[in-house]
């Protein structure tokens, strides 16, 4: 149970974080990688993970369980465990093989190995930090199980143990040495600095559309939930409509013509003249892409017809299509305004912005 709790809790978090986490790594590391995105997953559930092993299973601690089932004091004393350890060798090597004290420090060190790992490859931090955050994650936790998640149980379940910070802490610098090992990961090399502009491919306009499709949906639901928890009510219509008019229209307009979508992975629309994109043509663009999606999901349902959403879904797949198949990529919205993509760390004249500060690596690539 806690390793499905926390696998479904990561890709939660994973999905609402996916958006700022995809603008991050196109700006940090110039585009995306499979191998990184996999490994900033796995580091979320695993985070998930800390928690669930730690405090899962939850008791019912009403005071009749509380008085049969008592913790017990804390323990305070460091290296406890060597003490248990000894105990159980001296009744031989089958009872050290089965007993409980051998198996929790293996236990502890273990878990925290991935958080030395992952805090020295994927957020960069040096040793010193690292196992200083290992070490106040431990203590985090175990003040959690002392004080019985903050009150909210009438008893503490747990057990505060010294010897757990001291191990969980000696887990985090494993994981610190043996952090170059995550190199080995695939997907993860970029082929240029991240202030060279890089080819405009079907994939990452598949990309950012999915993110715009993506983006308003959630914005919808998260409307509706504030709606409901207000006390109003919000039709679905008004829930899809204003979101699809603020990320699709109103975003394009007052920026330089690119969706949120866009933006993230570092494209902007152009005119045939490599300018920013005029009102009309940013209008056309929008109601024969995804504004014309969500405007045929509008209309079903507000006739509470399946037609609509059969012409939307078929839209869909052209549009996608459509996106994959030119060279240009520009998509279907693309030919019908007239609008061109290019990416945004090109300037104007053609240039790459990378060229300003390395122009003799600008001219040889």
């Amino acid at each position: 149970m806690p390793a499905l709790v926390a696998f479904i809790g990561g890709a939660i978090v994973a999905l609402l974080f996916a958006v700022p986490y995809l603008a991050w790594t196109y700006r940090r590391r110039g585009e995306f990688g499979w191998g990184h995105a996999l490994l900033a997953f796995v580091f979320v559930v695993y985070l998930f993970a800390i928690w669930t092993y730690a405090l899962l299973p939850a008791p019912d601690t009403t005071a009749q369980w509380c008085a049969q089932h008592a913790t017990g004091d804390p323990q305070w004393k460091p290296f406890q465990f060597i003490d248990d350890i000894r105990t159980q060798r001296e009744r031989g090597i089958t009872a050290l093989l089965h007993n409980r004290a051998l198996p929790q420090v293996v236990f502890n060190v273990a878990l925290f190995v991935p958080f030395g790992m992952f805090g020295r490859h994927l957020l960069r931090r040096g040793p010193v930090t690292v196992v200083l955050g290992g070490f106040l994650m431990s203590l985090f936790v175990e003040f959690t199980q002392l004080t019985g998640v903050f009150g909210l149980f009438r008893c503490p379940y747990r057990i505060f143990d010294v010897d757990d910070l001291i191990t969980n802490t000696l887990g985090t610098l494993v994981g610190v040495l043996i952090a170059p090992l995550l190199r080995l990961f695939p997907g993860q090399q970029t082929s240029a600095p991240a202030g060279v502009a890089r080819p405009i491919t079907g994939r990452r306009r598949i990309l950012g559309m999915a993110i715009d499709v993506a983006l308003v949906l959630l914005l919808g639901a998260a409307l509706q939930v504030l709606a409901n928890r207000t006390g109003n009510e919000l039709k679905p219509l008004l829930a899809i409509a204003t979101p699809a008019v603020v990320v699709l229209l109103l975003v394009p307009l007052l920026g330089n013509g690119a969706t949120v979508g866009q933006w993230v992975v570092l494209l902007r629309p152009v005119d045939p003249l490599g300018r920013k994109p005029s009102v009309a043509r940013v209008i056309v663009r929008c109601v024969t892409g995804s504004g014309g999606f969500f405007a045929l999901v509008c209309w079903a349902l507000l006739h509470e017809s399946n037609t609509p959403l059969a012409a939307a879904g078929a839209m869909l797949v052209v549009s996608g299509l459509v996106a994959l198949w030119p060279k240009d990529h520009r998509g279907l919205s693309g030919l019908l305004s007239g609008l061109g993509l290019v990416d945004t760390r090109v300037t104007e004249a053609g240039t790459s912005l990378a060229a300003k500060d390395h122009p003799v690596a600008e001219e040889r690539r």
